[in-house]
């Protein structure tokens, strides 16, 4: 790579991971604020805290995060890359510094819809400034997944251990502080975002009409100019079997946001999950340097490394999901994948009672299977979509995951405050099962 791809690069590993470091933070708050919070008060109502109202707000947030995707994507066009993720940056980190200073679940509400603002447009950002600027843009792409797993992995596991020590307000601090620095960075560093199409272009100089690639009957030209182009691009898009794979990013999304939101609260009751104080785990010249004391309180929760380990184990998920996109047809892999998914969780209230073993070794085959699917259903898009909308594809399949998705927040808290987890698994297996029912239908379409 040279000089303008190691900078660019650098800075997408940087953000792309920060994204998902605080969207993976918010489940272990979760824990915390149901505890913490009594009552919402809006003033002219009051509502209590409960796994319900504590999953509209959440949704709220991750709502923003997909719904904010498709006009992120068409600012992207208009005033560039750069500016867009380190305005990302600054309004994540300004989002956490919210959230370290809320009193309340209304603030705390204020943060995470500031947060899901900032964070949605980063993925259009930073994937088109890989594909404009990086002339290595395949080695791009892997570093960038690559930072966004170990954001998804390793920041929840750091927000963890900060728990151990100082309250969840201190931990979002912490948390913000780096954001903003990298905003920072973001608006000074120097690249140049139109590199890789400044050579592509030079590389096709005086060349005939007929050299270059084949195109589609869609526009393929910068970007969506007005309210019809968008709605008659629109409309092609939906009108063939694109529809259905945006039925296949939906249940993905409704999966992964049901499973994970209130997955630390539902761990939290299970025997072998009990509070260790951690006095007990330290030596005493450790315990006196990490300044721990006796009888202070201070305990570890199972639960957050259980949750964490779980999403570790993803990047695993996301590498076999990439390499399986390049050896099978990618329908028969979402139909599979999605299979396994409805499987595990029909067994997952069974397996949690069989004790922390059994349930540790579901959780590393639900933590993989929920990755493994991710980089099917992308390349699943780009096989459905036509190339000269393949960048409004992908803003509505962020759209349909993060957007459409949010709403699993919302549909955990609701099944979970007037049932109980073995009804809101079997909703989850029946998701997943929609989700495979499409695979086979697509896969029987490329038969016929």
């Amino acid at each position: 790579m040279n000089a303008n791809d190691r900078a660019i690069t650098a800075l997408v590993m940087l953000a792309h991971g920060a994204v998902h470091t605080y969207e993976m933070a918010v489940p272990l708050f979760v824990v915390v604020w149901l505890t913490e919070f009594e009552v919402i008060s809006l003033g002219v109502a009051s509502f209590d805290v409960t796994t319900a109202t504590v999953g509209v707000i959440v949704t709220l947030g991750y709502g923003l995060f997909g719904v904010g995707a498709l006009p992120g994507g068409i600012l992207v066009d208009r005033i560039g890359s750069r500016r867009l993720i380190s305005a990302c940056l600054f309004g994540m980190g300004l989002s956490y510094v919210l959230l370290g200073l809320a009193p309340n679940m209304v603030v705390v509400a204020a943060a995470l819809v500031l947060w899901g603002l900032a964070a949605s447009v980063y993925h259009p950002a930073g994937l088109s400034l890989i594909s404009k600027g990086v002339e290595e843009r395949g080695t791009g792409l892997a570093y960038h997944g690559i930072a966004g797993n170990l954001g998804i992995g390793l920041g929840p596991l750091a927000a963890a251990v900060m728990l151990l020590f100082v309250e969840w307000r201190t931990v979002a601090l912490v948390l913000g502080a780096p954001a903003v620095l990298a905003a920072v960075y973001a608006a000074r560093a120097n690249f140049d975002e139109t590199a890789a199409v400044d050579a592509e272009a030079a590389a096709t100089d005086g060349g005939s009409a007929g050299d270059g690639p084949e195109t589609d009957d869609s526009k393929a030209g910068s970007g969506v100019d007005d309210l019809g182009e968008f709605l008659a691009e629109s409309r092609r898009l939906f009108a063939g079997a694109f529809v259905l794979v945006f039925v296949v990013v939906m249940c993905s999304g409704l999966y992964y946001r049901g499973v994970l939101t209130f997955l630390p609260e539902l761990l939290r009751e299970l025997p072998g999950f009990e509070p260790i104080p951690v006095e007990t785990l330290l030596p005493e010249s450790l315990r006196s340097a990490l300044g721990v004391e006796s009888g202070t309180g201070q305990t570890l929760n199972p639960q957050d490394y259980f949750y964490s380990g779980l999403l570790l184990v993803g990047v695993v998920g996301q590498y076999v999901g990439g390499k399986l996109t390049d050896r099978i047809p990618v329908e028969y892999g979402i139909a599979g994948s999605f299979g396994v998914l409805a499987v595990l969780a029909v067994l997952f209230v069974p397996v949690s009672n069989m004790g922390i073993g059994p349930l540790m070794a579901l959780g590393a085959l639900l933590g993989g299977f929920l990755f493994v699917v991710q980089p099917m259903y992308q390349a699943t898009v780009a096989e459905y979509s036509p190339s000269g909308t393949r960048g409004l594809s992908y803003g509505f399949t962020y759209l349909g995951v993060f957007g459409v998705g949010a709403l699993g927040g919302t549909i955990a808290g609701g099944i979970l405050s007037f049932a109980d987890a073995t009804a809101l698994f079997l909703v989850l297996a029946a998701i997943a099962a929609v989700g495979s029912l499409i695979g086979v239908v697509l896969a029987r379409r490329t038969v016929a």
